[in-house]
């Protein structure tokens, strides 16, 4: 069992993840990365109250293959709402993607070696903690995000470091 999911396996937005998911391992293929503030949390099992759910896909299903990406996200309920984001709503989840392909260049993490996490049926690639530093770490130069989510990555930063001991 990975670290965290003890206390957070009944969490709404982890419950909807993994639907999620299952219907991209099943439709699409796609075994797709959890990411952002509901990744962190399953994999630290602290509690971070994540606002929405951040899913990495190859990119080709944000290019050629959207479509297919789009039309299975809205059988699920969901209502596409912002194509900046790639974003969708369906009830209270806010659901996101972005392309796997990015962590190599964004964050220097090689993304072909992710862990696999399968859980209930679901196959997903999560981020270790060191990753996950070095995306909040390199989050930390990107203006729009900083503006955007009021410096909430310092705070992970330093959660991060503490976890894995850093100075």
């Amino acid at each position: 069992m990975e670290m965290g999911h003890y206390c957070l396996e009944t969490t709404n937005k982890f419950n909807e993840f993994i639907n999620i998911t299952k219907t991209l391992n099943g439709e699409l293929g796609i075994v797709p990365v959890l990411y952002g503030s509901l990744g962190l949390q399953i994999k630290s099992g602290i509690d971070l109250e994540p606002q929405d759910i951040d899913v990495l896909v190859p990119l080709e299903y944000l290019q050629k293959k959207w479509d297919a990406l789009r039309q299975t996200v809205e059988n699920m309920g969901y209502t596409f709402v912002d194509l900046r984001e790639r974003e969708f709503r369906k009830e209270e989840f806010k659901l996101a993607f972005a392309y796997i392909e990015d962590l190599a260049d964004f964050a220097g993490i090689d993304y072909k070696k992710l862990e696999i996490t399968e859980w209930n049926e679901a196959r997903y690639h999560s981020l270790s903690l060191e990753d996950f530093l070095k995306v909040y770490s390199r989050c930390l130069n990107d203006g729009y995000r900083r503006t955007k989510n009021n410096d909430k990555d310092v705070t992970k930063i330093e959660l991060l470091k503490k976890l894995l001991h850093h100075d």
